[in-house]
């Protein structure tokens, strides 16, 4: 009976060896399409770069911003800045130091630092590439004048905003649908407003002339880049409880009571 015992024990030794080693074959498979997908929208936007640095806008840049300006009236007016306000001058930062110390206060340590990581992070990022590709921003001859709100300074490629609502905005969406009950109000709340923070950002910067349709585009390419990379780390730090020990019962308790 004890060899008996001990052939089946080693049978399923044997069985759970097999499983472990498919296991890291599917995860190594699916980080190899993650990372090839990765480098393809990489380079995809390091073209657009490209081109921008060597052009002021491009041929369908104008049609596109006059069309969407063509839908100027005072009420879409105040809602396209609306949208835009929070990105103005020192709000971002406000707005990410607030939420970060929101998320230590329910101590919730490894969101705070993500957060961090991927606004901070997106912010330098956005500057620097600003600075090397050097667009100038779109002239206020170049849109209707009743949707410029104001004349814009600095570079203009990638949007600031864009990236800053992507990385910002989508790092709560990703938050809010992982962490918080399923089927509940509060879900359905936070994920539909930050979607549509995301998807209206780029809008209003080419309503309002403060840039043209293919600096957005570039924005929203360069923060779902650093997003991506931001929640990797994110999801990292948590398979591995960086810089939140306590947090481990937390989880599992949210977790059970998502499924459920």
């Amino acid at each position: 009976m004890r060899a008996d015992m001990e052939e089946t024990g080693g049978e399923q030794q044997r069985v759970e060896s097999a499983r472990r080693r498919l296991l890291r074959r599917l995860a190594a498979s699916r980080l190899w399409r993650a990372q090839v997908r990765y480098g393809v929208v990489l380079l995809a936007f390091a073209v657009l770069a490209y081109y921008a640095r060597a052009n002021a806008y491009f041929f369908w840049d104008r049609a596109v911003a006059q069309r969407i300006q063509g839908f100027c009236s005072p009420g879409l007016n105040t809602l396209m800045y609306a949208v835009s306000f929070v990105g103005y001058s020192w709000y971002p930062y406000a707005l990410a130091v607030v939420t970060s110390l929101a998320f230590l206060a329910a101590r919730r340590r490894t969101e705070a630092f993500a957060l961090f990581l991927s606004t901070a992070g997106s912010g330098l990022l956005n500057r620097t590439i600003k600075i090397l590709i050097a667009r100038p921003r779109p002239e206020a001859p170049a849109v209707v004048g009743g949707c410029l709100f104001r004349e814009h300074g600095g570079q203009s490629f990638p949007s600031g905003h864009v990236t800053f609502y992507v990385c910002y905005f989508g790092f709560l969406f990703f938050v809010a649908y992982a962490l918080l009950p399923k089927r509940t109000f509060a879900r359905r709340l936070a994920l539909t407003l930050t979607s549509l923070m995301i998807a209206l950002v780029g809008l209003s910067r080419v309503y309002l002339g403060a840039h043209w349709p293919s600096d957005t585009l570039g924005a929203y390419v360069l923060g779902g880049l650093w997003l991506g990379f931001s929640l990797y780390v994110y999801g990292r730090w948590k398979e591995r409880s960086t810089l939140h020990p306590e947090e481990t019962a937390a989880v599992e308790t949210t977790a059970t009571t998502t499924t459920e």
